[in-house]
């Protein structure tokens, strides 16, 4: 129990060649006078990544109020992911020079012929923009590190003090998250189009981040697994994992499908321009792709037990969840910013920048500590967690 994770330094290597990769494009983006189409990689990749990250802990969380036993050994990886959420705040940070080439709302005098802009103002500032993220991402570091720093001290201690001020915070943390998530669903995707809005569209995405969050911490299980780590895991475990993946793509999907058939039987111009860019002006083949793999592939392919419980089955799903999360992210963005598909050596060399940079910082994070907890009072339990059901 007492196992760290060992990180090679051809890992770290590659993991930085990366981060490099990205950076170059990134720089030669700008350089090449695409600076709009830059930006808009920049916030849908710090979205995205941002957005597993908070899934991932919020899934840590909720095995905290339900007391959850199978889950009580994996609680170490998405504690690591408080590591990247602090380097996420750096990062976000930084996009706010670019906000001006994303959001009509913020250039210059932008308000000042545009009633829906003026009335909606007061919000939509940059300033108070400013203010709105900077106090969530101190709320989500502060809460998510103070749980961290509580499971370690249970290793040590034991008892149950800090199981139960794990629990408490977790709470919190879940009521805080679940309000400023919406938030920063409307600040930095819905108002790319400041006339438009949807009373659902935060919460898909809300769904979706707990929903691909829950998908990465699968995948980083399995791996370590493969790595010689986590041997104790067993099908039931898969099986676990894959019904929160099961059960998460049907809410997915019914809050697309809510979302759109809304927007379509009321049949209001206001509200069906979002979707009648995404599907008459070139972006259909990604609108039926963001359906198709977020909910139809995994509802299908899940369902069969014998997939829902098999390692590498769940890698491949996981693996097109990420692109299915990416295109969702794409479509509410790029439509927005760009106006056509696109896809290119940007898209490609941003994408890989922040990939390397998530798993450098979320494996070192992860290597700091043993990769179980070994004091929580219900360890034993998912050690010995087996797979009662009948195969079909």
């Amino acid at each position: 129990m007492d196992k760290k994770l060992q990180i090679s330094k051809s890992f770290k290597n590659v993991m930085i060649l990366l981060i490099v990769i990205g950076i170059v494009t990134i720089t030669a983006g700008f350089l090449s006078g695409a600076v709009t189409r830059t930006w808009a990689n920049l916030l849908l990749n710090n979205f995205l990544f941002l957005s597993m990250t908070l899934g991932g802990l919020f899934w840590l969380a909720l095995q905290a109020i339900t007391q959850s036993g199978w889950s009580s050994a994996f609680i170490r990886i998405p504690q690591a992911l408080v590591t990247y959420l602090m380097v996420a705040a750096i990062l976000w940070l930084f996009l706010f020079i670019g906000v001006p080439h994303l959001f009509h709302w913020a250039a210059s005098g932008a308000a000042l012929h545009d009633a829906a802009l003026a009335h909606k103002s007061p919000y939509l500032n940059i300033p108070f923009l400013f203010i709105r993220t900077v106090v969530f991402f101190a709320l989500w570091i502060f809460i998510s590190l103070r749980i961290r720093r509580l499971s370690l001290r249970e290793d040590q201690t034991g008892g149950l003090d800090s199981f139960n001020k794990i629990e408490f915070l977790s709470k919190v943390f879940i009521f805080v998250l679940g309000i400023s998530f919406i938030f920063v669903g409307i600040d930095w995707l819905m108002s790319l189009d400041a006339h438009w809005y949807s009373t659902l569209f935060s919460i898909k995405f809300f769904i979706s981040a707990f929903y691909h969050g829950s998908a990465l911490i699968l995948a980083v299980v399995i791996i370590l697994n493969k790595l010689g780590y986590l041997q104790f895991l067993n099908e039931g475990h898969l099986h676990d994992f894959s019904k929160y993946i099961f059960m998460l793509s049907i809410m997915w999907g019914y809050m697309w499908f809510v979302q759109y058939l809304l927007i379509w039987y009321g049949n209001i111009p206001e509200e069906t321009v979002y979707f009648h860019i995404r599907r008459e002006e070139g972006f259909q083949t990604l609108f039926l792709a963001e359906i198709f793999i977020n909910w139809l592939f995994p509802f299908l392919f899940l369902m069969w037990n014998r997939m829902a419980k098999n390692a590498n089955a769940l890698l491949i799903t996981v693996a097109v969840l990420l692109v299915g999360q990416y295109i969702e992210i794409y479509n509410a963005i790029v439509a927005e910013t760009i106006h056509k598909v696109v896809f290119g050596y940007l898209e490609i060399g941003t994408f890989i920048g922040f990939a390397g940079l998530f798993l450098l910082v979320g494996a070192l994070s992860l290597s700091k500590y043993p990769l179980v907890a070994k004091n929580h009072p219900y360890l034993m339990e998912s050690f010995t967690v087996e797979d009662i059901e009948e195969e079909y």
